[in-house]
């Protein structure tokens, strides 16, 4: 996706009259997710191996910046959240995030090809920072990084035991990984796609995927949905990969795009949305789907449950995942793309889902 404009700058330029944007996934990251080799940090991907960064996080205050005091927006409560940064050339450009059952250790995708891996560290229920984060580049069938072919747009992550998905925008790819055979040092294996993949436009491809776990309406399958490949009635295309194979829609409404999607424990599936406009700046929401309600051919919708704009302290919000804690609570955790721009920023949230 483009760059998309910092609050803060963008309402600058503006008044400069300028022109200037307990998951089963989840429950499943414990297993992917190992502490890797350290060594020496080089100033970007330049080694194969994980290397050991430091990143820094800053807390936020609140998440509403005209009223500090409010926490609830629409079906979430605000918990905490952190802007991340590091000196280390590599970070940023975060587009999916998978977290273990605790919602401790994390795996996240950078859009230039890079694996991060670390934990969360809380004080109580508020997130503080991060700790043992480690970066290495993603590695292609041949072991070499994926930057060497010019894969870039690394956009959308999916776990399924020790098998790692993730989804490549630009070149309509799906890479398959198996951390149980050397962690982020681990080759991608190119999966079958259905043709369909192959006709999405070039920067608004796959940009979310889950992997459907047993028990629940499509076990096994794997499901990837499009940033904005709209299909002849202008709803964005979405693909049933695996056990279930097919084709289906997601309702497009207000100029929403597709950023992610998690699967509850309830069976619900959740989609990040975002929109931007010169004149309306950023807009980001969340909508429930009923996961019985995908299958092939169907135009899946649901009631949106969150939504926020450039009064919150939001940004490129481009990955979602869930976690159950010891209370039973729901947490929901987003993390955003700051394209590497110096006007945009590495934003890590935490909303409980109020059912």
């Amino acid at each position: 996706m483009p760059p998309l404009i910092g609050r803060r700058r963008l309402l600058k330029y503006a008044a400069a009259g300028l022109s200037m944007a307990a998951v089963p996934g989840a429950a499943l990251a414990q297993t992917a997710v190992q502490r890797p080799l350290r060594q020496t940090v080089p100033d970007e991907f330049s080694v194969r191996a994980p290397v050991s960064i430091d990143v820094n996080a800053r807390p936020l205050q609140s998440f509403d910046t005209r009223d500090r005091s409010r926490v609830r927006f629409g079906e979430l409560e605000f918990r905490s959240g952190l802007i991340l940064t590091s000196r280390f050339r590599g970070f940023g450009g975060l587009s999916g995030l998978r977290l273990d059952p605790k919602g401790e250790r994390f795996i996240a995708i950078s859009d230039k090809g890079g694996w991060f891996t670390g934990r969360i560290v809380y004080k109580g229920r508020e997130m503080t920072g991060l700790d043992d984060v480690e970066a290495s580049p993603v590695l292609g069938p041949d072991g070499k990084p994926i930057t060497s072919r010019g894969w870039y747009d690394t956009e959308a992550l999916a776990l399924d035991g020790s098998l790692v998905y993730v989804g490549l925008e630009r070149v309509h790819q799906i890479l398959r990984f198996d951390f149980a055979k050397g962690f982020t040092h681990a080759h991608g294996e190119l999966i079958q796609l259905p043709l369909g993949v192959r006709k999405l436009p070039s920067n608004k491809g796959i940009e979310a995927l889950v992997v459907v776990p047993k028990g629940l309406p499509l076990a096994g399958t794997l499901i990837a949905i499009s940033e904005r490949g709209l299909d002849a009635q202008g709803n964005i295309t979405a693909f049933l990969i695996g056990r279930t194979l097919g084709l289906f829609s997601v309702r497009r409404s207000d100029n929403f795009d597709i950023s992610d999607a998690v699967l509850l424990p309830s069976g619900g599936l959740l989609l990040l949305e975002r929109k931007f406009s010169w004149l309306g700046g950023v807009g980001i929401r969340i909508r429930r789907i009923a996961l019985a309600s995908i299958a092939p051919g169907a135009v899946i919708d649901g009631p949106v449950i969150f939504e926020a704009d450039l009064g919150s302290e939001i940004d490129n919000l481009e990955g979602i995942d869930a976690h159950v804690t010891p209370e039973g609570e729901t947490i929901l955790t987003l993390i955003s793309d700051d394209n590497f721009s110096m006007i945009q920023r590495n934003l890590l949230l935490q909303f409980a889902l109020v059912e």
